[in-house]
């Protein structure tokens, strides 16, 4: 691995790109290579299986580039992978699950912490587990709110319905008088205003971008992998597997600047002999 070399960043669509926002604002040597999996999203329905074989390939994909460090951007992939993944592979691997976890319990003033995410993140109970090994006094009730990433994932998530969508899924959390909102969705950022709306201005809402950046970049540190520093601005690629346009679009009013993304079909980043997790 070279300090040189660039961090991966993979996700089941656009969601992950809250997370890659964070890692340039916080890490701007670091070169970004994103892949988003939009054809085959949502992961949040898919059966374990399917998540853990998609997941395989995304990892794959991104390590012909190479890469030095690996971020699963998908809470999906993370609640179900993520330790596999770290077993599987050479380089560095964070999660946002726990990232997001520690932040909500910070930003908690009487420890009544809600969390939505995806069907999978929920079923599982992955942040559950996390907060309540970290602290086990909490109180946490946690929604799935499958229809969020297509809305999300088709751009529609600054149309007039994206409001009543959002207010007709997650209106029951109104009433468990919760402090701190977990995001457990990285697309789920992109309706943070109107998620606010809904649950109210005194609920802190928490995404796991910030955390996540801050873990990777000591992560950095610990292996003695920071970038150097160079002339040169840090060149980020981003592939997608669905719609190039879309992508770019929600990609370049995420991030603020002009992005190329490159679409790869299913038979480019489908290895030709997957490992066996």
């Amino acid at each position: 691995m070279g300090k040189q070399q660039a961090i991966g960043i993979i996700d089941s669509g656009v969601g992950g790109l809250t997370v890659a926002r964070e890692v340039i604002r916080q890490l701007p040597r670091e070169q970004i290579v994103y892949f988003g999996d939009n054809a085959r999203c949502p992961y949040g329905s898919r059966s374990v299986e399917e998540i853990r074989m998609f997941t395989n390939q995304m990892v794959q994909f991104v390590q012909c580039y190479p890469i030095k460090a690996l971020v699963i951007a998908c809470n999906t992939a993370a609640a179900v992978v993520l330790e596999e993944v770290r077993e599987q592979t050479a380089v560095p691997v964070i999660g946002v699950i726990e990232p997001g976890a520690r932040a909500a319990i910070s930003a908690s003033r009487m420890g009544r912490i809600g969390i939505i995410g995806t069907e999978t993140t929920i079923r599982v109970g992955a942040y559950q587990r996390v907060l309540h090994r970290l602290k086990p006094d909490l109180y946490t009730v946690g929604m799935a709110c499958p229809s969020f990433v297509p809305l999300v994932e088709s751009g529609m998530y600054h149309a007039p319905e994206a409001r009543r969508i959002v207010e007709e899924t997650i209106a029951p959390l109104v009433h468990e008088e919760l402090d701190t909102l977990i995001l457990g969705c990285t697309h789920y950022p992109l309706l943070a205003p109107l998620i606010e709306q809904v649950i109210g201005g005194e609920v802190t809402l928490i995404s796991s971008a910030e955390e996540t950046a801050r873990e990777l970049s000591a992560l950095l540190s610990l292996h003695d992998l920071h970038a150097e520093d160079t002339t040169e601005k840090p060149k980020h690629r981003f592939f997608t597997s669905g719609d190039e346009q879309i992508f770019r679009q929600i990609g370049e009013e995420w991030l603020g600047f002009a992005i190329d993304v490159e679409a790869k079909s299913l038979e480019e980043i489908v290895p030709a002999a997957s490992s066996n997790w």
